[in-house]
């Protein structure tokens, strides 16, 4: 049993970084000034791990997080991912990256409301430009959230809990390496966002996806493998 446990530390120990943050900094102009949002960020992500981006409203989680998905870019500092410094591509690259490498979930969640839950997976997939076995891909993904016997329903024939569910599907659909989900359970009972995790949990072991989910829900803090804290822009 011990040399088990020592096998499994050498392990994780070994795992390699999916997302390596190095002293990063973001600071806006606003009236009169500099806002500091965050301030000397330092992280690393293993691979095919759900971490919780932890902290308050203000503290500095959705900015961090649109840094790491190439949406922003630091005011200084690095974001390393495969060894790439996304903050350091152009803005072409940048865009590919977010296309074909990121999914995407966020609070709200965005669902094109005049197609139906397979045409918004599908849809993912054209804009990633992936061509060859769109439908089965499509239909793997809704079943593998538990929406088998809903793909061919409107958003709005949809509870909150399952849209959420399709944003999932989406994100994963074209097989990124990274899902940024940003407050993504905000919206949810208690027990649809603790089965929202639950999903999360599943996609890294069976999708081998690394996942960085934002939230200040305090319930959910046991599902991540790692958790990162954020408080006024600075780490805990």
């Amino acid at each position: 049993m011990e040399t088990d446990n020592l096998e499994a530390g050498k392990k994780e120990a070994t795992r390699e970084a999916a997302i390596v943050i190095s002293h990063v900094n973001r600071v806006f102009p606003v009236a009169g000034g500099e806002f500091q949002a965050l301030t000397d960020i330092c992280a690393e992500v293993p691979a095919g791990v759900l971490t919780i981006l932890k902290g308050r409203s203000g503290s500095g989680k959705t900015t961090l997080l649109n840094i790491v998905g190439a949406l922003d870019v630091p005011t200084s500092g690095s974001v390393l991912i495969g060894g790439r410094d996304v903050c350091k591509l152009s803005e072409r690259a940048r865009e590919n990256l977010r296309r074909t490498k990121v999914g995407f979930v966020f609070q709200s969640v965005s669902l094109i409301p005049t197609m139906d839950a397979f045409q918004n997976v599908e849809f993912s997939l054209r804009l990633a430009g992936v061509k060859k076995d769109r439908g089965q891909r499509v239909e793997e993904c809704l079943k593998m959230v538990g929406l088998g016997n809903r793909m061919h329903h409107m958003p709005v024939e949809m509870s909150g809990g399952e849209q959420q569910r399709v944003a999932i599907a989406r994100a994963i659909a074209h097989r990124p390496q990274i899902i940024l989900a940003d407050e993504p359970t905000a919206e949810l009972d208690s027990a649809m966002a603790a089965e929202v995790a639950r999903l999360f949990q599943e996609m890294t072991r069976r999708e081998h996806v690394t996942i960085v989910m934002t939230t200040h829900d305090t319930g959910l803090m046991d599902a991540g493998d790692m958790v990162i804290e954020l408080e006024n822009g600075r780490q805990i």
